[in-house]
């Protein structure tokens, strides 16, 4: 293509946009599960609160978060696997402290 077949605005950028825009959709649902993972554990280990509610509050600002950023279904159900996930730990911490 020369310089003078060149029109700004005129190509397709389509493809561009679904990358850019999976690329922030990525960075958002990332951050906020590190923020969630990394809450639990700093309110549950250094500043000693219990599990259970350390759980509850990571929890209730999720739901906050994802109302408030308008993130849908997929991210309520992967709040409710990290919850599960959640409690299969602490039931294996559980476990463990039994049989130890």
């Amino acid at each position: 293509m020369t310089a003078g077949e060149y029109h700004h605005g005129e190509m397709d950028i389509h493809a561009q946009e679904d990358t850019w825009h999976g690329f922030i959709r990525f960075s958002l649902w990332g951050s906020l599960m590190l923020f969630l993972i990394l809450g639990h554990a700093i309110l549950t280990i250094p500043l000693g609160l219990h599990w259970a509610v350390s759980l509850g509050i990571m929890a209730v600002v999720g739901i906050g978060a994802g109302l408030l950023l308008k993130m849908g279904g997929r991210w309520f159900a992967t709040l409710v696997l990290l919850l599960i996930l959640g409690l299969f730990v602490q039931f294996m911490i559980w476990l463990f402290g039994v049989l130890i």
